[in-house]
């Protein structure tokens, strides 16, 4: 493979870009860095009823946040009107397209018309020349229709008996009978080109190579190279990527089935009609372990190594090794990678994330947030995670655990936190190793047991059994702090007794 492989990714800015649309960048882009290429970025949005304001912006900051940047872009098909007219055009000159005039109202007859005597209403060959179009009028009803303005669309003229032979790097050979396709519209009433016209003008104009794209696109790959052989164009290579599954593997993995699982389907947060709707970095995940995650959903680099960098990917990923069967989302993996990926991140650049992210650290001093995460990432999955286990250490318990707080109400555990309190305020060095010898020795002298002093300790410092190291949670919060917590929970039981 040479300098001369072009890929693109081409979303519709319908809405927020899909984990399963995140995975098709993905692979375009290790595909071209590998190949020392050019990937492409390109917003397909000539369905302007479906335009949503935002998607694309939206887009342009998922591929930014995970690392994928394009060497040209975005082009927009919108700003493209006029080369898809002159290449619609050449197809009507040629014979090899047509208008079509036929309103709504009439084709939806025909369909209701077949359906009650069992067929399938097919616009092709079978029955164009019954239909309103170029095909069936004379050239001087053609001219009058369109001097009137009529509303039409134009329409490819498929081949009346021919074996459409189609390859593809992932899934091989397909071959499909023309007389079983219908007449794809290629240009719609409202002047603008379908998504099948635009994408195979446009990939030969940028000199696309490789169109690398989802699975659901399989169904319209015969119109495609019907397309590119009617302009007489080289055809790309084609690669259909497996869908992503959801955990069962039953159907594509869809917003329905993310909120069931507690995980979202987007990688940024998307503000809609009906709400926010978070993301993989809102839920606290790393951009890196979730291109990790998904770079292994579909292709299998063949060994049992599975951290790979960006950079790893590049080198290792072949899109000749890529499934041609759908890969389940397994939620449980995606978390593993997750906490693979935090405990390589740099503690700075996690207190940076936390401090960001919430309001109650914005003013910490950050080597106190720093310390936080070095005492309690190993034990987190997300960034999320990692919150709900070092947020005691900054925030003093509001409400206690309910079942431990009652075990522990009594008289007798006021007067340990009493007695704990007065040998805390005459500790000197307040580290952890002396007010952990200070406080054993008090323990073991007044017979009192670890487990009547150190649960409701726990609970005054933390809120709920809980945390790290109660010697370590002590010497973080500071002698003033952990005082207050324990006449706080003092405070507590008398009021409960």
């Amino acid at each position: 493979m040479n300098s001369s492989v072009r890929v693109r990714f081409a979303p519709s800015p319908t809405g927020p870009l899909h984990i399963g649309g995140l995975r098709t960048a993905l692979f375009n882009y290790l595909f071209a860095k590998q190949s020392n290429g050019t990937f492409v970025l390109r917003i397909e949005d000539t369905d302007k009823k479906r335009y949503v304001n935002g998607a694309e912006k939206y887009i342009e900051e998922a591929l930014e946040w995970v690392g994928i940047k394009q060497e040209e872009g975005p082009y927009r098909q919108s700003e493209r009107k006029s080369l898809y007219k002159n290449h619609i055009q050449s197809l009507i000159e040629s014979g090899l397209a047509y208008y079509a005039f036929d309103d709504a109202e009439t084709l939806d007859g025909h369909r209701k018309s077949h359906e009650a005597k069992g067929k399938t209403f097919i616009y092709n060959w079978h029955n164009r020349l019954k239909l309103e179009n170029s095909l069936s009028l004379n050239k001087e009803e053609v001219e009058k229709k369109l001097i009137a303005n009529e509303k039409y669309v134009v329409r490819f003229k498929s081949f009346e008996n021919k074996t459409i032979v189609c390859r593809d790097v992932i899934r091989g050979e397909l071959s499909v009978e023309s007389r079983l396709l219908d007449d794809k519209i290629l240009y719609k009433s409202d002047g603008m080109p379908t998504y099948h016209f635009a994408n195979v003008v446009d990939d030969h104009l940028m000199n696309i190579s490789h169109v690398i794209r989802g699975e659901e696109w399989l169904p319209s790959l015969p119109l495609h190279c019907m397309l590119y052989d009617a302009f007489g164009w080289e055809r790309p290579k084609f690669a259909h990527l497996p869908l992503i599954l959801n955990p069962k593997g039953k159907g594509k993995l869809s917003k329905r089935d993310g909120d069931k699982l507690g995980v979202p389907v987007f990688p940024l947060q998307w503000s809609g009609e009906k709400g926010d709707l978070l993301g993989f970095k809102e839920e606290g995940y790393l951009p890196e372990a979730l291109t990790n995650f998904l770079a292994l959903l579909g292709w299998n680099p063949g060994t049992e190594k599975e951290i790979f960098s960006m950079d790893d990917l590049v080198e290792n990923f072949d899109i000749n090794k890529v499934n041609s069967s759908g890969a389940k989302f397994d939620v449980e993996k995606l978390k593993w990678f997750n906490h693979k990926y935090l405990q390589l991140e740099k503690n700075e650049k996690i207190a940076d994330h936390l401090i960001c992210s919430y309001q109650e650290l914005k003013t910490i001093k950050k080597e106190l947030v720093i310390s936080a995460v070095k005492l309690t990432k190993e034990r987190a999955n997300t960034l999320n995670e990692l919150w709900s286990l070092c947020s005691y250490l900054f925030i003093a318990p509001v409400n206690y655990n309910e079942k431990t707080l009652k075990k522990v109400s009594s008289a007798a555990t006021i007067e340990t936190l009493n007695e704990l309190s007065k040998k805390i305020e005459v500790i000197n060095t307040f580290k952890e190793n002396e007010i952990s010898k200070f406080i054993k020795s008090w323990i073991n002298e007044s017979g009192k047991g670890f487990g009547n002093v150190m649960q409701p300790a726990r609970l005054a410092l933390v809120g709920e059994l809980k945390g790290v190291d109660l010697y370590v949670i002590f010497e973080f919060l500071g002698k003033e702090e952990s005082l207050s917590r324990l006449n706080s929970l003092s405070e507590e039981i008398k009021n409960l007794l």
